[in-house]
């Protein structure tokens, strides 16, 4: 090879090098467009995801709403009447056992009844003086009397509680029409009925004192009958009549 040759193929070889960056340059340089492209099914499923995603939402707001709302519902249904009137119906039928409990005489008690019939209302005995007889009718007619008087207190102590009763009642009608919630009205309705078992119990004592004061009347009226008959057996019957005697009129 000569020195012309190798001169020749340096340039060669120096002329594709430089070549070589202008050729690739405008790949590099070149700037890439982009294509858009719109897809109107992707683009209706996208709305259609979202739709549904917002009914969920509005659906579980939904639900809480509800739940909170039951939630309130329940602490309504669970609140406690702040009327109570159990002490003061109790009070009044504290008074009517109290009166019945002061009764003269004869008691409500079986065992007394028995007792003081058998000792005063039965039959009378023939061999009792004429004292005795007038201080058992006396002893009779105390009871009578006894017995009405009871009767007569009781049914001052019943209507002195009907102001008492009629209070509670408007006061127990009011709650039950304001209440809030189920136990509200529950309770109000059980004190209502409580207040109507106070209003029997007075009743029923004073149809007990009442029926006492009676008994007590037509046992007297019978055990009179029965000594004023015991009495005129004994004016009706000889007596060993007059006998003299001696008498000292003047003191010597």
């Amino acid at each position: 090879m000569t020195v012309r040759q190798s001169r020749r193929r340096v340039l060669l070889v120096v002329a594709a090098t430089l070549a070589t960056p202008v050729a690739i340059s405008p790949m590099i340089t070149a700037p890439a467009h982009a294509f858009i492209v719109f897809d109107p099914s992707n683009y209706s499923q996208n709305i259609l995801t979202a739709a549904r995603s917002l009914q969920q939402i509005t659906n579980q707001i939904t639900s809480l709403q509800n739940q909170a709302q039951m939630l309130i519902n329940q602490a309504r249904n669970l609140a406690s009447l702040p009327l109570y009137s159990l002490q003061q119906l109790q009070q009044s039928v504290q008074r009517t056992q109290q009166l019945l409990g002061e009764a003269q005489n004869i008691a409500f008690d079986v065992q007394q009844v028995d007792k003081a019939f058998q000792q005063q209302y039965s039959s009378i005995s023939l061999t009792a003086s004429d004292q005795q007889l007038v201080a058992d009718a006396r002893s009779r007619w105390q009871n009578t009397v006894g017995g009405l008087q009871d009767a007569m207190r009781v049914q001052a102590g019943v209507v002195s509680n009907i102001d008492t009763g009629r209070a509670q009642m408007s006061a127990l009608v009011g709650a039950s029409q304001s209440a809030t919630g189920a136990l509200q009205a529950t309770q109000a309705g059980n004190q209502l009925l409580a207040l109507q078992g106070q209003q029997l119990a007075d009743l029923t004592a004073l149809i007990a004192t009442n029926g006492r004061a009676q008994a007590l009347t037509a046992a007297e009226r019978a055990a009179a009958v029965d000594q004023g008959r015991e009495q005129r057996r004994r004016f009706l019957t000889p007596g060993s009549g007059y006998q003299a005697g001696s008498v000292q009129m003047f003191n010597r």
